[in-house]
């Protein structure tokens, strides 16, 4: 076998590990084409065609923009080595370390496979159900392809806008305790902003940290800290896909990007083992169902009809230390008193949680009054479905 048929069978080989099918040039863009997966994938079409030299001009191009791209360095490589050799594998170099190949391999999959294995534009997440005006934008991980999906809040229906690609835990998902290398699986939001000037070069042009554990979790007995997206070292252009302690770590560039649109304490980042796409419709259909739930609940507190507010609630709801019977008991005595009740919700988020149950994390202002007592706070419930109903199963303050 000649070393131009080498290489076109290698990366034949990578397009079906990584799509069933062949690159192609001509590749309709569906999603964004941040980084250096487009070209990448010109590259490897150029290969299959037995373009060489157009595919070796294009790498040189890539590499131009992106310096420290490894796996660019690699594929570069190998392309100087088959002018010469038969090629076996990704990665040709003599005494190269086998884990950095395996690590660059990985990452040739993991890019290629987002980029082919697009979601349809007209598809959304299945977790962004609504976002509240103030949330411009919301983060969506999907950690088994290595990819960060940003979204805009346009009229509360999410709106892509970009993708890149990421690294995450050594250790895969689902975070239980401190120092598992593991990413957490779940909803929260960004709580702070760390330039680069505090950090060390490790984390690139800056870190946002997450508030991981989110109630959820620590009911679960789930625990940890500083989970945080950030960047990466100034020598390092990316990471392999499963490389960190357990935060989301991004090209430098590609942070400088997202940074622009990140808002401490309002921001959702939602993190999923793999997104669940839904049509419009469906998503709409969610939507409506979960929003007539969170209506009827605010509108049987006012009832003053206890019995009908409490079959709302899941009966593994728990609030502080009080069960719910003991909840509920007190709950009966409090609306003995009361006269009227008017319940405000306002600048609601709905949220699904990407973990194992099926559930739905809402958040809103509330504005309670009452004929013995008023307050405002906002207010966040955890709502999961239960013999075919919404239950809830956690509230308190958010």
């Amino acid at each position: 076998m000649g070393s131009s048929t080498c290489i076109r069978h290698l990366v034949a080989t990578l397009c079906m590990v990584v799509a069933g099918t062949s690159v192609s040039a001509s590749t309709e863009t569906t999603y964004s084409d941040s980084g250096p997966e487009p070209m990448l994938a010109q590259v490897f079409a150029h290969i299959e065609q037995n373009h060489l030299d157009a595919a070796f001009g294009q790498m040189e191009k890539l590499l131009n923009l992106y310096p420290n791209f490894r796996l660019g360095h690699l594929i570069k490589g190998d392309l100087l080595l088959a002018r010469s050799r038969p090629l076996v594998t990704l990665g040709n170099a003599t005494n190269a370390p086998h884990g950095k190949l395996a690590d660059l391999r990985e990452e040739a999959i993991a890019r290629l496979k987002a980029y082919r294995d697009k979601p349809p534009t007209d598809y959304v997440p299945r977790y962004l159900l609504q976002m509240h005006p103030e949330q411009k934008y919301a983060v969506v991980v999907d950690t088994q392809k290595a990819r960060l999906y940003l979204y805009r809040n346009v009229e509360g229906r999410p709106r892509f806008v970009a993708d890149y690609y990421i690294s995450h835990g050594k250790a895969g998902t689902d975070k239980v305790r401190e120092g598992d290398k593991k990413t957490p699986i779940g909803v929260y939001h960004v709580t702070a902003s760390l330039p680069r000037q505090k950090l060390t070069d490790f984390y690139g042009s800056g870190a946002f940290p997450i508030s991981y554990p989110n109630e959820w979790d620590k009911r679960q007995g789930r625990n940890g800290h500083g989970i945080w997206l950030h960047g990466t070292p100034s020598d390092t252009f990316s990471r392999p896909p499963k490389a960190s302690d357990g935060c989301v770590v991004l090209a430098n560039q590609d942070l400088d990007a997202l940074a622009k649109n990140l808002q401490v304490g309002t921001t959702p980042v939602i993190i999923s083992n793999s997104i669940e796409w839904l049509s419009l419709d469906d998503w709409q259909a969610e939507r409506t169902a979960l929003s007539r739930s969170i209506e009827e609940w605010r509108s049987d507190w006012e009832s003053l009809d206890t019995e009908r507010y409490l079959g709302h609630y899941s009966k593994r709801f728990q609030a502080g230390n009080q069960n719910f019977e003991q909840w509920s008991t007190q709950k009966r005595q409090i609306n003995a008193v009361k006269q009227w009740i008017k319940v405000g919700a306002a600048n609601i988020s709905m949220f699904r949680n990407p973990g194992k149950d099926e559930m739905i994390v809402v958040t809103f202002d509330q504005d309670y009054r009452s004929s013995n007592l008023s307050n405002v706070m906002k207010k966040r419930q955890y709502w999961m479905k239960e013999d075919g109903a919404w239950k809830i199963v956690y509230e308190g303050g958010a």
